[in-house]
């Protein structure tokens, strides 16, 4: 899309538009602006007018096609799609010679006020320099601010000494001329009638102009938005092909590493859809797992003070039982030496007594 604003004068039929706007847009792919101008600029020897630079046209460049194409999302893209939109993207940058840009100027202000200098050497000098320093480095915004800041108090100027003239110029041919002129009222009513109606057409032209103006200033506005966008997606394409060759490699170490255990574990060998199921049911096991340990935690305290007290029981019988024990080998040393250490007859008896006591009583009761 390219928006040309171009801003000229012309005194051929002895009017002044002081700042008229020519706004064109063609929607095109690249096309180079021509920088001739459009309006020859002319001089009469009755004015001296101050003589305005070429016509400054403003282009404003973008290609809505390709910006829509650039800006689709490049998730799961190959490396084969990722160069040929790198290489589209760069036979645009450098194809004909031309820079991708938001805002360009067909031509110089400082470079056309130089070709004028020499080409009109007895034009009066330009009171204001507003713009050829800021143009020795570039154009800037602060810059187009000055320069059209600049035409519009050279087109008041212009006009105004233009009105004058010329109104001296018709009151001296009115005075002198045979007959002389008179002008009526009825004359000047109809005049005024007249400069009503073209003050109601400039007025609603200059709304016009306005509205055109804030629209192409939102459009270019949106513009540089979208283009900053393309310029960092197409940083990231750039990047795009090494992460891809990693990760790639990475791919291909992982499937070497795996392929030799592959036999030993079968459980790696199985496709996608098993192994999800196979993770589905290792969670819900793990999931079971956690909660039965939940519940021992829960009941650790409490078995901890239950084994605390039959520790403390368990000490008191086996502090109880060693006495015991000490009692009773106590008591079998002292008969043992009251005896000679010859063993009771009587014990011995009454150990085969109750032998044959507890035989007795499992015959009787199979026989029963």
């Amino acid at each position: 899309m390219d928006v040309r604003a171009v801003f000229w004068w012309d005194t051929s039929d002895k009017t002044v538009d002081a700042s008229l706007v020519s706004a064109q847009v063609n929607i095109h792919g690249w096309a180079p602006v021509d920088p001739s101008p459009s309006r020859e600029h002319h001089k009469t020897d009755s004015i001296q007018r101050p003589t305005p630079a070429a016509p400054v046209r403003l282009i404003i460049t973008t290609n809505t096609g390709h910006a829509s194409r650039l800006s689709t999302t490049v998730h799961n893209m190959d490396r084969r799609r990722v160069e040929e939109v790198l290489r589209k993207l760069d036979d645009l940058q450098e194809g004909g010679g031309q820079e991708i840009s938001i805002l360009k100027i067909s031509e110089p202000i400082s470079s056309a006020m130089g070709q004028d200098a020499a080409n009109n050497t007895a034009a009066a000098p330009r009171t204001s320099d507003a713009s050829s320093s800021s143009m020795d480095a570039g154009p800037t915004p602060a810059s187009l601010e000055a320069d059209l800041a600049h035409y519009r108090e050279l087109f008041a100027k212009l006009r105004f000494s233009y009105v004058e003239q010329v109104t001296k110029e018709k009151f001296i041919r009115a005075i002198v001329g045979d007959p002389p002129l008179i002008v009526t009222p009825q004359d000047t009513v109809a005049l005024e009638t007249q400069n009503r109606t073209a003050k109601s057409q400039l007025k609603a032209l200059k709304a016009e102009v306005a509205d055109a103006v804030a629209e192409l200033e939102r459009k270019g506005r949106e513009l540089s938005r979208r283009y900053e966008g393309v310029r960092a997606e197409a940083a990231a394409l750039r990047a795009l092909p090494d992460k891809i060759a990693g990760l790639e490699e990475r791919i291909a170490a992982l499937r070497r590493a795996g392929d030799p255990g592959a036999g030993d574990n079968p459980l790696l060998a199985l496709p996608l859809s098993r192994t999800l199921q196979l993770v589905d049911e290792r969670r819900a096991e793990r999931h079971e797992l956690d909660r039965q340990l939940q519940q021992l935690r829960s009941q650790a305290p409490r078995r901890h003070k239950e084994a605390e007290r039959l520790q403390a029981e368990l000490g008191a019988l086996e502090a109880r039982r060693q006495n015991t024990a000490a009692a009773a080998g106590e008591a079998r040393r002292r008969k043992e030496a009251a005896l000679g250490g010859v063993q009771d007859d009587l014990e011995e008896r009454g150990r085969w007594y109750r032998g044959g006591e507890a035989a007795l009583k499992q015959m009787l009761d199979l026989e029963g």
